[in-house]
């Protein structure tokens, strides 16, 4: 993983040049940036991957950055628009299709590194088996603290779409916690 620095620093600091203002942002936001791109894709070695594409992407556009929003803001927004990129492309339905066959399991132990004790791991597990849709709201609402209004600019859907989504993804995982506790108990 990537060394975390203090996040309440909101900007860098006007004096670094492009590669310092890169590993301040890959610093900062790096370890938001791979579990985003995780609770999207599943799969530890694609998470890293969008992280590194998303890294270069900031690279390039970072004489463009505009301040019209925050830094965590335009990262997060590159990065749930490389990972629904990856999500439509062939490579990544044939890998799909590939570890289906092999019999693969998911990877979890990236989810006890993000995600950390017993009783988070079991709300992790049930969030990743979430639609994407209502995955994503729950990750930016709660995880990555931003606001409905954020989101709704982040993912171009109205905020009263993503309300409903959010109530939608709370009932389901209502639903999936219950039904696991019933289960386990």
């Amino acid at each position: 993983m990537i060394e975390e620095i203090n996040s309440s620093e909101i900007e860098p600091p006007y004096y670094l040049n492009r590669e310092d203002k890169l590993k301040w942002l890959m610093r900062v936001y790096g370890n938001d940036v791979i579990r985003l791109a995780y609770t999207y894709l599943k799969q530890k070695q694609l998470a890293e991957d969008v992280a590194q594409d998303v890294f270069i992407k900031c690279y390039e556009k970072m004489d463009t950055f505009r301040n019209d929003s925050t830094y965590k803001t335009w990262i997060i927004k590159i990065t749930v628009n490389r990972c629904k990129d990856v999500l439509k492309s062939w490579s990544f339905k044939n890998l799909l299709f590939t570890n289906y066959i092999e019999n693969k399991k998911v990877d979890s132990s990236i989810e006890r590194k993000l995600y950390g004790d017993e009783e988070n791991q079991v709300l992790s597990q049930q969030i990743m088996e979430l639609p994407i849709k209502l995955r994503e709201v729950i990750i930016l609402y709660y995880y990555q603290e931003f606001t409905l209004e954020e989101i709704s600019i982040l993912l171009k859907v109205k905020p009263n779409t993503i309300k409903t989504r959010l109530h939608r993804a709370r009932l389901s995982l209502k639903k999936l916690l219950v039904g696991a506790s019933s289960i386990n108990g």
